[in-house]
């Protein structure tokens, strides 16, 4: 439901932006998929170290294909440009641990295997301008933006023994601002090269999140582009322990003016 508002917000942003588009410089659209590698662990209201969940050793995680979109608005005058994205991360399996194991407040048996599900989606809402003088000095070839980003997580977890009658879950949704900063290298007008890095640390938490991407002009406005994200999520917040990361190839398509 989260992820469907926020894709009708898109759409929406993108209606808004039409009555001053000839005074824009542009706006770019892509959709796409990202191939999640899962690492790392978590815990809900943990006791002993023992109750720390691995999500590759004990929930048997595989790699997951999550949906990923994003919206950039490039805003005239002074306006800062708007730059929205999404990504899906859910995953679902069965494990075991040799121990016995506390998730909440239900005790876990140990050697007995359980069911899981977990989300970690996101959605990013970022502000920012191009550095100045460094695209003119370079001809367009060379270009780097810097703002504010704030990414909201929407993270949930459930774990049951169903021959035990054993279940517990958690969900939290909360917004992380973070400094968000890219460049774009385009020695051609049909290729282009771009980093975008999004980042916070502050008390036990720490989140970053890193993309490089390869981009094609195919036809007209019509791209195509492939790279390699990286996230990592590191969080102490109402009961939650986690450190995960989450990586992988994405690809993705879509057009720009």
């Amino acid at each position: 439901m989260k992820k469907l508002m926020f894709l009708v917000g898109l759409f929406f942003s993108f209606i808004l932006i039409m009555p001053v588009t000839s005074y824009a410089i542009g706006f770019e659209v892509a959709i796409g998929g990202w191939s999640q590698s899962p690492q790392g662990d978590f815990s809900y209201k943990a006791v002993t170290g023992d109750d720390s969940i691995d999500l590759e050793k004990d929930l048997n995680y595989d790699d997951y294909i999550g949906f990923t979109g994003r919206l950039k608005v490039d805003m005239p005058l002074i306006l800062p440009n708007i730059y929205l994205m999404t990504a899906s991360s859910q995953f679902d399996g069965e494990g075991s641990k040799a121990v016995n194991f506390n998730f909440g407040d239900i005790s876990f048996t140990e050697d007995v295997e359980f069911d899981s599900e977990v989300t970690l989606s996101n959605y990013d809402i970022a502000l920012y301008y191009g550095v100045p003088f460094v695209s003119a000095a370079s001809l367009g070839m060379f270009n780097v933006d810097a703002g504010i980003n704030v990414r909201i997580y929407d993270f949930q977890a459930k774990i049951s023994q169903e021959t035990l009658n054993n279940e517990a879950s958690t969900s939290l949704s909360f917004p992380v601002p973070m400094l968000f900063l890219a460049a774009q290298v385009k020695p051609i007008d049909m290729f282009a090269v771009e980093a975008e890095a999004r980042v916070i640390s502050y008390d036990n938490n720490q989140i970053s999140s890193l993309i490089g991407r390869l981009k094609v002009k195919v036809f007209g406005p019509l791209f195509a582009a492939g790279g390699y994200r990286y996230d990592r999520i590191k969080l102490d917040t109402e009961d939650v322990e986690a450190d995960i990361t989450l990586s992988g190839l994405f690809v993705e398509a879509g057009f720009a003016f």
